[in-house]
C-alpha cells in the first residue's frame, strides 16, 4: 500500500533560489513514539501478558477463561486502526467484569521500566534525524512519555546530542492515553518557550503518529505530517486532514529537506 501525501504547502525560499519546505534555523516539532521508536512489540507483550494475569486471576478462583491470544499482526492491525481495547479484549475471549480486569492490567504493565527495553529505533529514523541536523534544523521533541524514559532511549541509541530539546510529561500513564488536549497542552508550552528563548517557530512544522499529533499541529497551525510506522493506519490518519501522510520519519524528512513544492507519493 502506498502512502499519499495528498496536500501540500507552499515552500520556503532560500537564497540561492532553491526552495526548503524547512529552512535551516527553522524548528521541527517531532512526536517521539511512532516516529522515532517502535513500540509494537512492549505493546503487544503488555497485551500477552496482562491477557494470562488475567486468565491466571480467574483460574485461582476456579474459573476457566476461554482465551484467545490475537497475533502480532491481528493486534497490531486493530490498534492502528483504533479499534477500542474492549473490543481487543472481546475478540481475545473475555467478557464483563474480565475485559475490566484486563483493561487495567493493561495499564499498570504498558510502561513498566522493565518492559521499555523492548521498545527499538524505527528504521531510517537515525538518518533523518542528522539529515534534518545537517540541514540545520532545530529537533524538539513534544511527546507524552516521560522526559527522562526518551532521554535514556535516545543516549541508548546515542542521539541525545542530535535532539535540541524534549517537552514531556510527569506521569508515565499519559503517554498510554494519548489524549489529544494533553498533546496540545504539550505543544503549546514547548511554542511558547521556543519563542521565549528567541526561536522564531513561524516556519515550524509537527510530525507525529496519532491523530493527537496532527489535531495539536493544526490547533496552532502549522503544517503537519502524519506518519504510518507507528500506532496509526494511513486511512485512519486521512480522515483528520494532516498536510501529507509518510510512511516514516525518514521519508518525510526527505519530503521536507528536498527542494520541490511538487506533492508526491511515497512508495
Amino acid at each position: 500500500m502506498q502512502d499519499v501525501v495528498f496536500r501540500s504547502m507552499p515552500p520556503f525560499a532560500s537564497g540561492n533560489g532553491a526552495s526548503s519546505k524547512l529552512p535551516p534555523g527553522s524548528t521541527l516539532f517531532c512526536d517521539f513514539d511512532g516516529p522515532i521508536a517502535d513500540v509494537s512489540d512492549r505493546y503487544y507483550h503488555t497485551y500477552c501478558l496482562a491477557l494470562k494475569t488475567t486468565q491466571a486471576a480467574y483460574a485461582r478462583e476456579h474459573i476457566a477463561l476461554p482465551v484467545r491470544r490475537l497475533t502480532k499482526a491481528q493486534f497490531w492491525y486493530m490498534k492502528q486502526n483504533r479499534i477500542p481495547d474492549t473490543t481487543i479484549a472481546d475478540w481475545s475471549g473475555l467478557s464483563g467484569e474480565q475485559i475490566d480486569y484486563f483493561l487495567a492490567r493493561v495499564a499498570d504493565l504498558v510502561n513498566q521500566p522493565t518492559l521499555l527495553h523492548q521498545d527499538q529505533l524505527q528504521p531510517g529514523a537515525r538518518t533523518a534525524l542528522t539529515q534534518l541536523r545537517e540541514h540545520g534544523i532545530r529537533i524538539v521533541i513534544v511527546t507524552l512519555r516521560q522526559a527522562s524514559q526518551v532521554l535514556d532511549f535516545l543516549h541508548h541509541y546515542e542521539l541525545a546530542t542530535v535532539i535540541n530539546q524534549i517537552y514531556g510529561t510527569e506521569l508515565a500513564e499519559t503517554a498510554y492515553a494519548n489524549r489529544t488536549e494533553h498533546k496540545i497542552t504539550q505543544l503549546r508550552e514547548a511554542i511558547l518557550d521556543q519563542n521565549r528563548l528567541g526561536f522564531d517557530t513561524t516556519d515550524s512544522w509537527m510530525i507525529g503518529d496519532t491523530e493527537a499529533d496532527v489535531s495539536a499541529g493544526q490547533a496552532f497551525e502549522l503544517p503537519t505530517l502524519a506518519l504510518t510506522c507507528g500506532i496509526r493506519s494511513s486511512l485512519y490518519l486521512k480522515d483528520f486532514a494532516p498536510t501529507g501522510v509518510y510512511r516514516n520519519l525518514y521519508a518525510a524528512v526527505e519530503y521536507l529537506t528536498q527542494p520541490t513544492a511538487i506533492a508526491q507519493t511515497v512508495v
